[in-house]
């Protein structure tokens, strides 16, 4: 196996973020496809979310161990939760910091 090029791995942060933001926005994502009948639980959008939340944190560690710098994707605020790897309702709320032009995913 060769060396995971830093495209590559930057590729996958964009790719988790977006996930973690489609999400947050309850937009469609690989989880709906995955887990269909779960659609009809209150608690599904809680775990799809976790799920999103996970996966961004794991390539961020990927990214740490390979000493790349994953920070720049990412806006000062956002970076600290993420440092944090506790996904509270803060997180949740203020993932997007401007309250007036909210920047979803599309």
């Amino acid at each position: 196996m060769g060396n995971i090029s830093a495209e590559f791995l930057l590729t996958k942060l964009s790719d988790a973020k977006n996930h973690f933001e489609r999400a947050l926005d309850c937009k469609h994502t690989e989880f709906d496809d995955l887990y269909p009948y779960m659609i009809e639980h209150p608690q599904f959008f809680w775990y799809k979310r976790y799920v999103a939340w996970s996966e961004l944190l794991t390539i961020v560690k990927l990214s740490e161990e390979l000493e790349m710098d994953w920070k720049p994707q990412f806006t000062e605020k956002q970076s600290e939760y993420i440092t944090s790897r506790v996904m509270s309702s803060r997180v949740l709320d203020e993932w997007y910091e401007t309250n007036d032009s909210k920047e979803h995913v599309s």
